[in-house]
């Protein structure tokens, strides 16, 4: 069990590890104080979840590692087990307890490098300087940890059944979590597309794809139908400005998660994306809506169904 007298402290570096953290606090019934990444979307992100009642402590932002915040905090929840900042600061202060949120699909890749599945290192990131220098000892002291029994993972990723047996193994703990909160206090979504909406993609900015062959995605869907556009965080501003100019496009001005948006929706929703966690996320979030996904071929319905088109 988690104790109630060890102080906690969430260290996040995402909107959407913030919504972990307000899932998390609900669940425990802990009061969370936040270090969070100095960043405008993150700031609104925060202001959001309070306003829906998160339980959160003082919120204060920050550069680099938050020392200070964490020294004083034995029990770090941490969205990105992979980082170079956490590494360092976990092999310096040695946090006594460790809770793991998600960080989009990189959840699995982050339990497969704790059982010895892959290597501790961020897929497809070549890393190097004190990322790499700090693996080893960053991992010892998780490993550590997960044999005292003071590792969990917090998630809303199936990890499937020979992932989980491998972190019980070595002592982790694997709690799930469907949203419940964020499920909850939603607010109304409603879109002038009839339904329609894209999620945004950092594709071009990451180099996985060009940034003509995004727009061409995003106007030959706009071309069959009116589609509402949620920018992604990481999206620079000439690219949602060229989404913008194009026809059909209604471009959102709310810069918040899609998890946090979407589980508000008062009608059904058709979401278009490209591959990625949420897929996993929003069905969750969107379970008893109507609303279906579609991510490349398939059309994946809320009800858990894979169909191809």
């Amino acid at each position: 069990m988690i104790s109630t007298a060890m102080p906690v402290i969430a260290w996040a570096e995402s909107p959407l590890q913030l919504v972990g953290v307000a899932e998390w606090a609900s669940a425990h019934g802990r009061r969370v104080p936040i270090a969070g990444r100095l960043t405008p979307q993150m700031g609104q992100t925060a202001d959001e979840l309070i306003a829906r009642g998160a339980s959160f402590g003082p919120c204060e932002s920050y550069l680099g590692i938050p020392w200070s915040l964490l020294a004083r905090h034995r029990h770090w929840l941490v969205g990105d087990g992979f980082s170079g900042q956490f590494r360092l600061a976990a092999s310096i202060l040695r946090p006594r307890r460790i809770t793991f949120l998600d960080d989009g699909a990189n959840t699995l890749a982050f339990a497969d490098a704790l059982t010895g599945r892959r290597p501790y290192a961020r897929p497809g990131v070549p890393e190097r300087g004190l990322t790499k220098a700090a693996a080893p000892f960053a991992l010892e002291q998780i490993l550590g940890r997960s044999l005292a029994g003071q590792v969990e993972f917090f998630t809303a990723f199936e990890l499937g059944a020979a992932r989980s047996s491998a972190l019980g193994d070595l002592g982790s703990r694997i709690e799930r979590h469907r949203f419940e909160w964020t499920r909850r206090t939603a607010r109304s979504f409603t879109t002038k597309t009839d339904g329609r909406v894209m999620l945004g993609s950092a594709r071009p900015v990451d180099g996985r794809m060009s940034m003509p062959s995004y727009l061409d995605w995003v106007e030959g869907e706009a071309g069959r139908a009116p589609l509402t556009y949620l920018p992604h965080r990481r999206e620079p501003r000439a690219q949602t400005e060229a989404v913008a100019g194009i026809p059909g496009v209604v471009l959102s001005k709310l810069a918040l998660p899609a998890e946090l948006l979407l589980a508000g929706a008062a009608e059904p929703l058709e979401i278009i994306t490209l591959p990625s966690s949420t897929t996993t996320t929003l069905p969750l979030v969107l379970r008893g809506t109507g609303s279906v996904i579609r991510s490349g071929r398939s059309k994946i319905a809320i009800d858990g169904r894979s169909l191809k088109k």
